[in-house]
């Protein structure tokens, strides 16, 4: 079991992450709508918009998945689950928990959820 100053140590560590990320999706929106309201010239530069809009929207919707894990694993300090598996109901370690802050699974069950969601 995680002690109160580990489990501090975490939220602290989620919260960071959710304020850098709500910052990155705030300043990639607006460079979105920057780049819409531009007169593009030829299909060199609509072409060159177009694939930078894609990779932008990408890492947005990677971005916006990230902070609903940030915002699970908050809630889950609040109920006193955070750090426990949610397939097996065994404590998620320390170590793997540092790796990603918002673990849900521990890497056994991981595994399995992989190899389910890949079928």
């Amino acid at each position: 079991m995680l002690t109160e100053k580990e489990l501090e140590a975490f939220q602290n560590k989620l919260l960071d992450r959710r304020v850098q990320i709500e910052k990155n999706l705030t300043g990639t929106s607006l460079e979105l709508t920057e780049m819409r309201d531009l007169e593009l010239n030829d299909e060199g530069d609509y072409a060159a918009a177009s694939a930078e809009t894609a990779v932008d929207s990408a890492i947005m919707i990677q971005q916006r998945k990230e902070l609903a894990e940030i915002d699970l694993a908050l809630d889950k300090i609040k109920n006193g689950t955070y750090g426990i598996c949610e397939m097996c109901e065994e404590p998620i370690g320390k170590a793997r928990l540092e790796v990603k802050n918002f673990a849900r699974f521990c890497i056994t069950c991981r595994e399995i959820n992989e190899k389910e969601e890949n079928k």
